[in-house]
């Protein structure tokens, strides 16, 4: 089954990262006419979201934020426009502290209906779309969709349409008269040598502006590259080893350890055959395994994959989960205890004794399950809502996998040797100690969903500085009660007599304490920058001016050229909410900084740039002539072209030619590997 299971895993990840480089195209486009009466008839548009992306709503103005959904009817003949479209559903809104702005949009289906009267027997109607799109890493830029429509109506035709008609034929003749002229005139022009001919030329597509560049845009090959990012597999891997580790903290709670011991016993002394008995241990790990599985499973299902991806930058969610684990943090405090119904557990006992076999195991395991909620449930609900918040369909099942793995793996290893529980500690009250410093721990994460809110809502109570001061008093507080300087009335008087495990971990949290003091005045703190607040919320902070970009890719790369040092490429948008994650935590990291403003001349190329271009573009893109009209859309169908991408952020690390040293890297704020990604394309342009 272990070796399914990770097969399974590894054949998910290997699929995302054949993906991550290519183009995107998360929304998917129908339209069509029906037609509601003799003369009435609307246009129906309907768009599917892929799971964990949203499609961002009409309702915002275009601006500085992402690109809102824009629906045109550039031709409306014989037709009149009733209203405005109307959608299927209202959009989720959500304050958005990256743009200042209430953003708006859909996930899944949308169906957007525009209805209109037909004002001539024969009718045409154009639709033209502009939309934008995003998930939690990355940003398609705007793209477009158009449809064409026409049909019949039963309308009689007015005096004006037939004059219309009249009129048209008219111009259809003068036309066809002006063009057999012109053929005489250029046929008489073109037995000479003069080149009065220019003027009447038509003017050639500026499609060869691109050839300008050479080879610098020519495609890569991506053949000879490491992939520097796998974001979902990634994802997945550190869910499943962080709850690995929050099983393995479960086992020592006083509701899971004593069981350990009793169960095992159990087991070895229900049947003379040792291998048998081992076999139902080992059942009984798996039943375990199974049951948490299915709660991860549940939790999916209940919100599926699209809410599990808005979880992550809801503040409304962000604000019950940051309640949640204040209530477990209490509860580790020793305040109350968070039980199930005892009847539960007492109904499944009583099944386990009348069952046998594989079921009555099966039960026993759920029996344990129940029974131990009391210390596992606050863990299991921090696991899951921080696996839920990351917006990945699988966090929740591949969480619960890890916690239960390390929960049954004792039972298992145990029954194989039992000579081990001889070896194993007693119960005692280091297990309180242990349910105390889980509350430290559970307040401490609590403040990073507020901060989410915080930061939506604009409320700044809970800017840079507070947060950092509210963490420093927490594990100053946690490092004293180590030291047995205090304790809960819960538990009894303090003991000012400890062991040496004890002493070096109130070690680790005054050490981490004078850590996050100079974060008050501005220190990146790299160690937790995952966690706190970023640092444009401080008022004082250390930061100096950032490294030059130009904005144009044939200039930066001239420069780049004459300077001698290869170009680093940063796609990005001004509505690219992980583009401004990246720079945060990434690109202003101080090392990360110094490295690029000593090895890289910086291009960076918005790929939703409202400035028109000098003149049009016409370029061939899938068999079709594209129009390129602003400078967004030649850096787009640059990265379209050359890279085979279209999502950002999106870096790549070029030589003077234009050709790969490094990349491409994606949304990843993990800071060596980014390091490691500018390494590899200052060592490539070296050679």
């Amino acid at each position: 089954m272990t070796k399914r299971i990770s097969l399974f895993l590894v054949t998910i990840f290997a699929v995302i990262a054949g993906l991550q480089a290519q183009i995107m195209k998360p929304v998917k486009w129908d339209a069509s006419l029906n037609m509601t009466g003799d003369a009435t008839g609307e246009i129906v548009l309907k768009a599917t979201v892929d799971p964990g992306w949203h499609l961002y709503s009409p309702d915002f103005a275009e601006g500085d934020g992402p690109q809102p959904l824009v629906i045109t009817f550039p031709k409306t003949d014989g037709v009149k426009l009733n209203g405005k479209p109307v959608p299927s559903s209202a959009p989720h809104r959500e304050m958005d502290e990256m743009f200042e702005m209430e953003l708006t949009w859909w996930t899944g289906t949308v169906t957007l209906t525009q209805k209109f009267t037909a004002t001539s027997p024969e009718f045409a109607i154009d639709v033209a779309l502009t939309y934008g799109a995003c998930n939690d890493q990355n940003c398609i830029p705007p793209s477009r969709e158009s449809f064409n429509f026409k049909g019949t109506a039963k309308v009689k035709p007015s005096a004006e349409d037939t004059d219309k008609k009249a009129d048209k034929d008219a111009d259809k003749t003068k036309n066809e008269e002006a063009e057999v002229l012109l053929l005489g005139v250029l046929g008489a022009l073109d037995s000479t040598d003069t080149a009065t001919v220019d003027s009447v030329a038509v003017q050639a597509p500026a499609a060869d502006s691109v050839a300008v560049a050479g080879d610098l845009w020519a495609p890569v090959t991506f053949a000879d590259q490491d992939s520097d990012s796998d974001i979902a597999g990634k994802s997945l891997l550190y869910i499943f080893l962080t709850c690995f580790l929050g099983g393995l903290v479960a086992l020592f709670t006083p509701c899971v350890w004593p069981m350990i011991p009793m169960t095992v016993s159990f087991f070895l002394k229900k049947g003379k055959d040792r291998s048998k008995s081992i076999a139902d241990a080992c059942t009984y790990g798996v039943s375990i395994i199974v049951i948490y599985v299915a709660l991860g499973l549940i939790i999916t299902g209940l919100f599926g994959a699209s809410s599990l991806n808005a979880l992550s930058t809801s503040a409304t969610c962000n604000i019950i989960f940051f309640l949640l684990l204040v209530v477990f943090a209490i509860s580790f405090f020793g305040a109350f205890e968070i039980k199930l119904p005892a009847s539960w557990s007492n109904r499944m006992d009583a099944t386990a004794e009348k069952t046998s076999g594989l079921l009555s195991i099966f039960f026993m395991a759920f029996t344990l399950t129940l029974v131990s909620f009391s210390c596992t449930g606050p863990i299991i609900g921090t696991l899951l809502v921080e696996a839920a918040s990351m917006g990945n369909v699988w966090g929740p099942a591949i969480g619960m996998l890890g916690f239960s793995t390390a929960l049954a793996l004792p039972f298992m290893l145990f029954a194989m040797f039992p000579t081990m529980l001889q070896s194993a500690p007693r119960s005692g009250g280091w297990m309180n100690t242990l349910k105390v410093v889980l509350g430290f721990v559970e307040l401490a994460l609590s403040l990073k969903f507020l901060s989410v809110a915080d930061l939506a809502y604009g409320w700044h109570i809970l800017d840079r500085e507070a947060f950092l001061a509210l963490w420093i008093v927490m594990f100053l507080l946690l490092g004293l009660y180590l030291l047995g300087k205090f304790n809960f009335s819960h538990y009894g008087p303090a003991d000012s007599s400890i062991g040496v495990f004890r002493f070096f971990l109130a070690l680790a949290s005054l050490s981490f304490t004078v850590y996050l003091i100079p974060g008050l005045w501005g220190a990146p703190l790299k160690g937790v920058s995952a966690f706190v607040p970023p640092l444009y919320t401080q008022d004082f902070n250390l930061y100096g001016e950032s490294f030059t970009e130009y904005d144009d890719f044939e200039e930066g790369m001239r420069i780049a050229a004459r300077e001698g040092k290869p170009a680093l490429i940063d796609f990005s948008g001004h509505g690219c909410v992980n583009c401004r994650k990246m720079e945060g935590a990434v690109l202003d990291d101080s090392n990360i900084k110094t490295m690029i403003t000593d090895n890289f001349v910086v291009i960076k190329l918005m790929v939703d740039e409202k400035k028109p271009l000098p003149a049009p573009m016409t370029v061939k893109e899938y068999g079709k002539n594209v129009t390129l009209l602003t400078y967004g859309d030649k850096w787009s169908y640059l990265q379209r072209s050359k890279f085979n991408a279209n999502a950002q952020p999106y870096y790549v690390i070029l030589n003077d030619a234009g050709q790969l040293l490094s990349g491409p890297f994606s949304y990843d704020e993990n800071i060596p590997a980014f390091a490691s990604f500018l390494e590899k394309g200052i060592k490539g342009y070296s050679k």
